[in-house]
């Protein structure tokens, strides 16, 4: 996956000659969000999971038809106890996760908010197409494009042809809210849902270069009448069925094919 605009080279190259995909990554970020994936494909946790010491991250592991499935999320925060949500434990676990198993293919798949003005209804699942941050604001020429960091997802043609999934952009931020500075971000980058890891995890995946796909279910209605909190635990429940029900649709998809041919 390269940043927008530029080739992969070499190492896209690579990907293309690879044969059938193996080895996926499933990277989500609440426990809510990936007991369903991890029931769905009857994954065990793995009691020494070739993460560092101490650190909280959960791997499970599996093989469904051809395919050995990891699924790994960042864990409980060691003092408060809560999802160790946010681009930094992305980031971390992204990093050590291909470090430790070398995937053919990451999906990240999580919740995400989405917006009215962009045709979102509680419940989309979006395969997205590209990826950028929107707060990290650095108001340089140059800087200021390394701050968005736009990054496309891995192409999937055919994969979008034959899910009945919406296709948008993914604006990625680590607040919950929307400042009015975010939303100008946000805008700017024409994003249809915004998360808190989605290009934290690309930024990861491109300089290690794995490629990545993302799929993301709504949760709530950024610009809604609704307060986000509120609206995104309201429906956290219910939106975490659809995006399982996707994330079997993707995986049975991925099932036999080389990268070249999603």
């Amino acid at each position: 996956m390269a940043p927008a605009g530029e080739e992969s080279g070499a190492a896209g190259e690579a990907m293309v000659a690879q044969g059938p995909i193996s080895n996926i990554l499933i990277i989500i970020a609440m426990q809510t969000e990936a007991m369903p994936v991890v029931n769905r494909f009857q994954l065990t946790e793995e009691p020494e999971p070739a993460f560092p010491k101490g650190v909280p991250w959960v791997r499970y592991h599996g093989i469904y038809k051809d395919l050995h499935i990891n699924l790994v999320w960042p864990g409980k925060d060691s003092n408060l106890g809560v999802d160790s949500v946010g681009t930094v434990s992305a980031s971390l676990v992204t990093y050590a996760a291909i470090q430790a198993l070398q995937p053919d293919l990451i999906i990240n798949a999580g919740t995400a908010g989405g917006f009215k003005a962009k045709g979102s209804s509680i419940g989309d699942v979006y395969l997205v197409s590209d990826v950028a941050f929107h707060d990290r604001r650095i108001p340089i020429p140059v800087f200021d494009l390394y701050g968005v960091g736009l990054r496309q997802a891995y192409s999937t043609p055919n994969l979008r042809k034959d899910l009945n999934l919406k296709i948008g952009k993914l604006s990625t931020g680590d607040s919950l809210d929307m400042s009015t500075q975010d939303e100008a971000t946000i805008i700017a980058n024409d994003a249809s849902v915004k998360d808190m890891e989605g290009a934290a995890v690309a930024y990861v995946a491109d300089l290690l270069k794995v490629p990545v796909i993302f799929v993301k279910a709504v949760t709530d209605i950024v610009d809604g009448d609704k307060p986000t909190a509120e609206e995104f635990l309201q429906n956290l429940a219910a939106v975490t069925a659809a995006l399982d029900q996707a994330v079997a649709q993707v995986v049975d998809f991925i099932n036999g094919k080389s990268l070249s041919e999603l």
